[in-house]
């Protein structure tokens, strides 16, 4: 993940500039991205970017490393720093230790921290039932949070609905 390259929050606009043949990349948070594009605005003749120049940090990841980079998983070993570098984690247990740094970084690259995509064909009806149960729940909590109570009724009808399909054992078995 890219830092802001004026401070060290993580960098939410990446813009790359040609200007007279020169390629500039520059990764900005949205705080000084505001300000980067304020002096644009103002004054578009002018380069910007050799105007933030001054206050840039280093770009390596050793340079800008923070401690909590060094901190490893005790299973696997890992370090967050290797994970940067290489972009996969060691164990299912990296997932747990390094949660606090991994959900701002999902969150900035996906918009979500919940895998929201398609279930495979071939996957078994309970697990279709469960997921189609954790979007309905997750529909209620919407609908509660804006008020809308019909909405929220009819959602928690279907949920209970569901719940009672799973938890009812299979009718068909009974007859053979």
């Amino acid at each position: 993940m890219k830092k802001c390259r004026r401070c060290q929050k993580p960098a939410t606009l990446h813009i790359t500039e040609v200007r007279k043949g020169d390629v500039t990349e520059i990764h900005l948070c949205e705080t000084c991205a505001r300000d980067y594009l304020e002096q644009t605005d103002s004054n578009p003749d002018s380069d910007p970017a050799a105007e933030f120049e001054f206050e840039k940090l280093p770009e390596s990841d050793e340079e800008t490393s923070s401690p909590a980079d060094d901190r490893g998983c005790p299973h696997c070993g890992i370090s967050f720093r290797e994970f940067r570098s290489q972009g996969r984690l060691g164990c299912p247990y990296c997932y747990v230790e390094f949660k606090s740094d991994l959900i701002p970084l999902l969150q900035n690259i996906h918009g979500e921290v919940q895998h929201c995509g398609k279930l495979p064909r071939r996957a078994p009806d309970s697990s279709r039932r469960q997921h189609e149960l954790l979007q309905l729940r997750n529909e209620l909590k919407a609908a509660v949070d804006e008020e809308d109570y019909e909405l929220a009724a009819r959602l928690r009808d279907d949920i209970q609905a569901i719940e009672k399909q799973i938890n009812s054992p299979a009718k068909s078995t009974d007859n053979e």
